[in-house]
């Protein structure tokens, strides 16, 4: 299964294309064997550089680019992959799930307040 489908594609490079936008997060991947969580919400024009909120879980997560490459490489290598959380619905936009990461120390789900 590919992270990112043709859909969810095109709506991050939408938002790529406006980068002064505060925009909600389009996709959540994470690995569900481990702490990694990625709150994606822009695709460059390159169609690999993907910003959005990054939680490696060390309790740091941060604001920042990343690799689609990477990240599907990363994905290969682990027995379960990373996967698509399908029901993720975003509720702000990724600078108040950035703000409230950083008071946590890690990705919260903001409809409950639980880690997400």
């Amino acid at each position: 299964m590919r992270l990112i489908d043709a859909a969810t594609r095109e709506l991050l490079l939408a938002n790529g294309r406006d980068r002064d936008g505060d925009h909600h997060p389009v996709v959540k991947l994470f690995n569900p064997m481990g702490p990694a969580t990625w709150l994606i919400c822009a695709m460059e024009a390159d169609g690999d550089t993907l910003f959005g909120l990054c939680d490696l879980g060390f309790g740091e997560p941060e604001l920042g680019y990343v690799s689609l490459a990477e990240i599907e490489e990363v994905s290969a290598g682990l027995a379960i992959g990373l996967e698509r959380d399908t029901s993720f619905r975003p509720t702000h936009a990724i600078s108040v799930y950035a703000r409230a990461a950083r008071e946590a120390g890690r990705i919260v789900d903001l409809s409950s307040s639980r880690s997400v």
